[in-house]
């Protein structure tokens, strides 16, 4: 519609004041429901300016429409009419949201010759009666300085004043009073407003659900920094300052971050139809849609990162600023004494450096934080920085895994992780925690990302409340408080595969113990608790805890009484880490009673056989529907498959799952899985080269592998590997696989030197599989040359676990004792400690 038109219309022909209400009310409404598309075509900032500007232009034409009514054909200029409209707030900053309320300032001087009230009067009455929704302030010129003072909100909305319309002789005077207004009482205002934020970001937290404009990293932390920046240096826009406080790339960074928070929290309001800044779960499709993501998680999982780099982009800066305003020269004298390096001090638990101090080594920032006395501590703005921008090379060197393996010893590791965090650095210097950094958990459980949610973890364990699970935490060992405060850590880092991440992260975390240097013993203690991490809460919560088959299934996951120790504690510790209030009386109450039911039962592990144990999972198989529905034959041979571990270490589901597939194999049946780390599965009835596949590997490290013999001669394979691979890696593995069952094919291997004294030959393990312990040097190949000695001797290996260092390996296998091997131990010894190459070991020939 011609609006202007319209309204010249109804003012020559007299018409009432609610004829022109209803005509900008129209014009509003048709203009809101274009904003949907609007917001199509134009997002982020430009959205939020175009959005500001058109309500400029309503406004100006309001105040134009109420001059016309009021002086008829007598109008005056409008600059001689002593009001100004001015917009402040969001609207002040050209970032007005959709549903926000419109913030004006109305000021004017007293004229003799005009009656400034009513028209400012009749204004606001059109414009309310129009529908739009308005926050007003109207003041005197000279009782702008006074109301200031009065209330420190109304000074920070007047710092982001912006003229709209009116009198410009008004309004230059009217700026200088808000220069007067900045320049009163800075140190006092900065102090007010940083208070302000600190009070408000304990209020709104990180969260999966955040609060686009109160959370931390929100947009309240921008309009922090541009309200001290404003303060301090009286600039209209924070670029000003590219150069002087901070370089384009990190400017660059921090609008990136900004940018996407505008679109977020206008997709919200349009979506909404209201004022609603929180991005609940139910808004994300929707949100995600809006804004072109086809991952919802991807989209949470940026938005969260880019609220931590506003959040680490305002800390840093707003000290920056303000430090010569924070200044105490009475502490001088004891900052002195607390240095602890060049420019670097502790005082009262909070670390401080100089932004004077060039950016230090990493190496040199975690020697000071290792040097610390043990107590928990807060980081300054200014270590920030330097932890922010230290330079971190990879691989990382040897001597920085010893100073974090030190931090890890500390009794307070909490607040060195939440610095790792804030800094940026958590996965540089963690690398698990890559793929997990800022990932949301929608499970409906978790309150925080994965990456929060395990330091939460971390700071639960060092605050154990109950008193029965702090002695039995007090009670571990160094080593074992290390361990487990390492599992606490990486216990979620396999979260966002394909696979289990149980699964993925105990392969995960097998490189990092080992670079931590632990003990072979503490690194498979640490890759069991990983894998079963929540294996406690799901048997307390969801299953009978005083059902024997329940409690002894537990522990044979569990494998014996000091892993439940540690996985009790560290269930607590993942529970207390998940939100405030979920760790509960009931929930802790289950978790006491299966402790102590399956420690009882631990003690009297021996009493029930391994035949019992099978008879017990036979039973829970042939229950199954799935079972049911196979032919009776294949029931029949299932049941038959001669090994125990077979049916131990499989669930029945995946029983049932092996069986179908074995009964398809005609010649062979493999599967690659590389969506997390490396799986080779594979179903034979004809020969594998398994030592040609292994030595095709051998770059790969082997994390385990099973092989069990099945029926009508399938053997079937699984060979896990800690790393991933790519695509194209994974095609020319499929190669490797379907040349394997060649067995002609032949690689030859460096040569491998193992002692007899390094292998270890248990044939008492049970009465049906012995055990092969080799503990030798890690040599590239030697799994693939164990493997064509055990073929050699036609040994028939049901499982291996593999765990290997950069100098050491120690590698156990489970053998079937058949062929009459345990009266043949010798063989094993000569061929295995035998030089391999082109000749055959001399006992063999």
């Amino acid at each position: 519609m011609d609006l202007v038109l319209h309204i010249e219309d109804i003012i020559e022909k007299n018409g009432s004041n609610f004829e022109l209400s209803k005509l900008f009310k129209a014009f509003i409404n048709e203009y809101k429901t274009s904003l949907s598309e609007l917001f199509q075509k134009s997002q982020g900032k430009d959205f939020l300016v175009r959005h500001t500007k058109q309500l400029d232009s309503i406004i100006s034409l309001m105040y134009k429409t109420v001059l016309r009514r009021i002086f008829g054909n007598y109008l005056p200029m409008r600059s001689s009419i002593p009001i100004a409209i001015v917009a402040l707030g969001s609207y002040g900053r050209e970032q007005l949201c959709v549903h926000s309320d419109i913030d004006l300032l109305i000021v004017y001087e007293r004229v003799e010759g005009f009656n400034s009230e009513l028209i400012i009067e009749k204004l606001f009455y059109l414009a309310l009666d129009a529908g739009l929704k308005l926050g007003h302030r109207v003041h005197e010129v000279n009782d702008l300085f006074r109301a200031s003072q009065d209330d420190i909100t109304i000074r920070t909305s007047l710092m982001e004043a912006r003229f709209v319309t009116g009198s410009t002789l008004t309004w230059h005077a009217t700026s200088k009073e808000l220069n007067k207004i900045r320049l009163h009482n800075q140190k006092e205002f900065i102090f007010a407003k940083i208070e302000e934020a600190q009070a408000r970001r304990k209020k709104y937290p990180n969260s999966m659900q955040p609060n686009i404009k109160e959370s931390v990293g929100g947009l309240r932390d921008s309009n922090l920094i541009f309200w001290i920046a404003q303060t301090i240096y009286g600039v209209t826009t924070l670029k000003d300052l590219t150069g002087v406080l901070f370089s384009e790339e990190e400017y660059r960074e921090y609008r990136m971050a900004l940018e996407l928070l505008f679109r977020v929290r206008s997709a919200l309001h349009l979506i909404a139809k209201k004022q609603e800044d929180r991005l609940l779960l139910e808004f994300i499709p929707e949100v995600s849609r809006l804004l072109g993501f086809t991952n919802q998680q991807k989209m949470v999982t940026k938005v969260l990162e880019a609220q931590w780099r506003i959040s680490n982009f305002t800390q840093i800066f707003v000290k920056k600023m303000v430090r010569a305003y924070i200044i105490d020269m009475s502490n001088i004298s004891r900052f002195r004494k607390s240095r602890l390096s060049r420019g670097i001090y502790e005082l009262e638990g909070r670390v401080y450096a100089s932004y004077n101090l060039e950016i230090q080594p990493l190496n040199r920032l975690l020697e000071i934080l290792v040097s610390l006395p043990d107590k928990p501590y807060h980081f300054d703005a200014g270590f920030l920085n330097q932890l922010t921008y230290t330079k971190i090379s990879y691989p990382l060197q040897v001597k920085t895994y010893t100073l974090i393996k030190e931090l890890f010893k500390k009794r307070y590791m909490y607040s060195f992780l939440k610095l790792f965090y804030d800094a940026g650095v958590l996965h540089h210097l963690f690398h698990n925690f890559k793929k997990v950094l800022h990932m949301p958990q929608f499970d409906g459980y978790h309150h925080y990302p994965v990456d929060i949610h395990s330091i939460k973890c971390v700071e639960a364990l060092e605050n154990i409340k109950e008193p029965f699970i702090k002695k039995l935490y007090d009670e571990f060992s160094d080593d074992e408080k290390l361990l487990l405060k390492i599992v606490t850590l990486f216990h979620d880092t396999g979260k966002g595969r394909v696979q289990d991440h149980s699964e993925v992260g105990a392969k995960l975390i097998a490189p990092f113990v080992k670079k931590m240097k632990l003990k072979d013993e503490d690194i498979q203690r640490c890759v069991t608790l990983v894998k079963q991490h929540v294996t406690m809460s799901n048997v307390a919560f969801k299953e009978n805890i005083h059902n024997e088959k329940t409690l002894y299934k537990f522990m044979s996951n569990i494998e014996d009484v000091k892993n439940l120790k540690l996985l009790y504690v560290l269930t607590y510790a993942d529970i207390n880490g998940v939100g405030e209030g979920v760790f509960n009386s009931f929930g802790s109450n289950l978790l006491y009673e299966l402790y102590i039911s399956a420690l009882e039962v631990a003690e009297n592990f021996g009493r029930i056989n391994d035949a019992t144990k099978r008879i017990n999972i036979e039973k829970r198989v042939v229950k199954l529907p799935e079972f049911i529905e196979l032919p009776k034959l294949l029931q029949s041979k299932l049941l038959r498959v001669e090994s125990n571990l077979f049916f131990f270490k499989h669930t029945p589901t995946d029983i049932i799952k092996i069986a179908k597939k074995a009964k398809e194999t005609k010649e062979y049946i493999y599967s690659i899985n590389a969506d997390a780390s490396l799986s080779i599965e594979i179903y034979r009835k004809i020969p594998l080269n398994i030592g040609y596949l292994l030595a095709m590997l051998s770059h790969l490290d082997v994390a385990s592998m099973e092989i069990f013999t099945l029926f009508d001669g399938v053997k079937y394979f699984k060979i896990e590997f800690i790393e991933h691979v790519d695509e194209d890696e994974a095609l020319r593995i499929e190669d490797i696989v379907n040349n394997a069952f060649d067995m002609n094919k032949h690689i030859k291997l460096k040569d491998v030197t193992i002692h007899k004294n390094e292998i270890s030959v248990d044939c008492e393990h049970s009465l049906t599989h012995a055990e092969v312990i080799i503990s030798t040097q890690n040599q590239k190949g030697l799994l693939a040359y164990i493997m064509e000695c055990f073929e050699e001797l036609k040994i028939n290996i049901v499982t291996a676990k593999i765990h290997s260092t950069k100098h050491k390996v120690r590698d156990s296998f489970l053998i079937e004792k058949q062929n009459d091997i345990c009266n043949n131990v010798e063989k094993i010894y000569m061929l295995l400690i035998s030089r391999s190459g082109e000749q055959s070991p001399p006992l063999l020939r």
